[in-house]
């Protein structure tokens, strides 16, 4: 459960920079439009401007960082979901083979002198 949900977190927050970042900035770029304020819908992720952002568009070089930045982010997290997966598959592969060995040490005993001996198997 632990794996799964934090890869679906690692999903959903990849998906959140690739709307909200990767998209934005492939238009600008394919536009070719820069310094220019890109018009946006009530219901994107850039709808509400702040203070800081206000009356200043990004130019070609940031706009550029911006997109490699979110790239490099979107990178990052997709290889955290991998290994999330490798780290699941690990532990239920672990929780197998100690569940073979405790039900083959049960299942193979044998008397001696009156006591029972466990045999281990490797």
């Amino acid at each position: 459960m632990l794996f799964d949900g934090a890869s679906l977190v690692l999903y959903m927050c990849g998906f959140v920079v690739y709307m909200a970042n990767i998209v934005s900035g492939l238009r600008v770029v394919t536009n070719g439009k820069y310094d220019v304020d890109v018009p946006r819908g009530e219901g994107s992720a850039g709808a509400k401007k702040d203070a800081q952002s206000e009356g200043k568009p990004l130019g070609r070089a940031d706009s550029l960082k911006v997109l490699a930045a979110s790239n490099t982010i979107l990178a990052l997290v997709l290889v955290g979901v991998l290994i999330l997966q490798a780290g699941q598959w690990y532990a239920e592969r672990k929780e197998s083979q100690e569940l073979e060995s405790i039900k083959g040490e049960k299942s193979v005993t044998t008397k001696g002198n009156g006591n029972t001996h466990k045999i281990p198997l490797f």
